[in-house]
C-alpha cells in the first residue's frame, strides 16, 4: 500500500480484539506499532497487556502504559460534573467522557514517536469510533486514525479466533466461546451491553453487576457522609482532603456497598440506533447529589436556572464526542463561571440504592432564613409587595384571556 502507514499508536487493553488488532496492523501494513494502555481506575491488573504486547513483538520502548486516574477526574470528570450533565436524564457519560482523554494521549505519543497514524478497537456500529476520531481530528487535522473494525474482513467471533490461533496470540479460555455481555469500566462507571442484555425485555441477570451490591442486599442501617465542595469541585469527605481520583475512588467504595448507582437505559446512540445498557455509577451518582445539594444554597436562581436549560445540549456533546469543539468550551466557561460561589458541605444519606441529601451549609450561601421563616420576620419581608408582583405578572394573562373570550 502506497498510503499505508509507517508507525502506528494503538489504544492497546491487552485484550483479544486489541492483540488482534496489533498483529493486523502489523501483518496488513507491515508498519511499526506503539501500544498505549491507559490505567483510568477500570480496576484491573495493567502488567499482563504489556506482556502480550512484548510477546507479539514491540519493544520495550514502545510500550506504554500510563496512570492517568488523577487527569481523568480533575481535568474531565469534574469539569463534567459542575454542569451535572446526564444524557438524555439518565445516563452520568462514564465511557464517553474518558474518550476523549485517550485520544489526547494517543496524539501526545504519535508526535512523541514521529508516529504518522493513531488506531482504535471500537467498532463501527457504536459511539466510541466517533469520539476517538473526532478528538483526534479536533487536536490533529492532519492525523491518520485506523479503524480496523470498519476495514477487515474478521467480522464474526470465530474469524477472531481463527486469527489469533493462526498467529499465536494468547486466548482465555472463556473468549473461545460466545462472550455474554461487552464490558467497559473506569474510575467513573462500569458499562455492560450486548449478548445476555440486547432484549431490552429480558431483566438483566444479577451477575451482571460488578461495582454495586442489590440495593435489597444492601446494610440495614444508613450510612451519614459529608462531602465538602471548593468552586463546584468536591475536595473532601468527612473533613478529609483528599485527591479527586481518592475521592471518586472513595465514594465508589460507599455507593457500591450500599447499592447506589445502577441504571438500566436504552440509549439512542449517536449513529442512530438504539441500544441497551446496564451502567453502575455508584460514587458518580453520590457525587451528583451532592453537588446539586450546595448549588441549592449557593447559586442564585437565574443562574441555576440557565445551567439546567443548557445542561442537555452540554452533555449531548459530550455523548457524541464533542469534547474538544469550541461549542463545548464555550458552555464549559459559562458553567465554571457559575461555580465561583460553589462552596461549602453536603451531608448525605446513604441507604439501600439511593444518595439524599440531609442537610448543607456553606459561607457562600443565598439561604436568608430570617426571609423565609413562618415566624415573624422582623420586617426582612413586606408581604404586601408580592400583591404588585402578581398583578404585574398577571397582566398578560388578563390580556390573552379577554382576548379569547372576545373570540367565544
Amino acid at each position: 500500500m502506497t498510503d499505508a502507514p509507517k508507525k502506528v499508536v494503538l489504544a492497546y487493553s491487552g485484550g483479544l480484539d486489541t492483540s488482534i488488532i496489533l498483529k493486523w496492523l502489523q501483518t496488513e501494513y507491515g508498519c511499526e506499532v506503539i501500544t498505549f494502555t491507559a490505567d483510568l481506575g477500570q480496576g484491573e491488573e495493567l502488567e499482563p497487556a504489556r506482556q502480550k504486547a512484548e510477546l507479539l513483538g514491540i519493544a520495550p520502548e514502545n510500550i506504554h502504559i500510563e496512570d492517568l486516574r488523577e487527569e481523568f477526574v480533575r481535568d474531565f470528570v469534574f469539569p463534567m460534573f459542575r454542569a451535572n450533565a446526564l444524557y438524555e436524564g439518565l445516563y452520568l457519560l462514564g465511557t464517553s467522557i474518558a474518550r476523549p482523554l485517550i485520544s489526547k494521549r494517543l496524539v501526545e505519543l504519535a508526535h512523541q514517536h514521529g508516529a504518522d497514524a493513531v488506531a482504535h478497537g471500537a467498532t463501527g456500529k457504536g459511539n466510541d469510533q466517533v469520539r476517538f476520531e473526532l478528538s483526534a481530528y479536533a487536536l490533529d487535522p492532519s492525523i491518520k486514525v485506523i479503524a480496523p473494525w470498519r476495514l477487515w474482513d474478521l467480522t464474526s467471533r470465530t474469524k477472531l479466533i481463527e486469527f489469533a490461533e493462526q498467529n499465536q496470540i494468547p486466548i482465555a479460555k472463556d473468549k473461545r466461546g460466545e462472550a455474554p455481555f461487552s464490558v467497559d469500566a473506569n474510575l467513573l462507571h462500569t458499562s455492560s451491553e450486548g449478548k445476555a442484555l440486547e432484549n431490552p425485555a429480558e431483566a438483566a441477570p444479577d451477575y451482571v453487576y460488578q461495582r454495586t451490591v442489590n440495593p435489597e442486599d444492601a446494610p440495614d442501617a444508613p450510612e451519614f457522609i459529608e462531602v465538602t465542595f471548593e468552586r463546584g469541585d468536591a475536595v473532601a469527605i468527612n473533613g478529609e482532603a483528599l485527591s479527586p481520583a481518592t475521592i471518586l475512588t472513595r465514594l465508589n467504595e460507599l455507593g457500591g456497598k450500599h447499592g447506589i448507582g445502577r441504571l438500566d437505559f436504552v440509549e439512542n446512540r449517536f449513529v442512530g440506533m438504539k441500544s441497551r445498557g446496564i451502567y453502575e455509577t455508584p460514587g458518580g451518582t453520590i457525587l451528583l447529589e451532592a453537588h446539586r445539594g450546595i448549588e441549592q444554597i449557593t447559586l442564585d436562581s437565574g443562574s441555576g436556572h440557565l445551567k439546567d436549560s443548557l445542561m442537555p445540549r452540554y452533555a449531548e456533546l459530550i455523548y457524541n464526542g464533542f469534547w474538544f469543539s469550541p461549542e463545548r468550551e464555550m458552555l464549559q466557561a459559562l458553567i465554571d463561571k457559575s461555580q465561583e460561589h460553589v462552596s461549602g458541605t453536603v451531608r448525605l444519606k446513604l441507604y439501600k440504592g439511593l444518595a439524599c441529601c440531609v442537610g448543607r451549609w456553606s459561607d457562600q450561601s443565598l439561604y436568608s432564613e430570617a426571609h423565609v421563616t413562618f415566624e415573624d420576620d422582623a420586617g426582612a419581608y413586606d408581604q404586601k409587595d408580592a400583591a404588585g408582583f402578581i398583578r404585574l405578572n398577571a397582566l398578560r394573562l388578563k390580556l390573552v384571556a379577554n382576548r379569547n373570550a372576545r373570540n367565544r
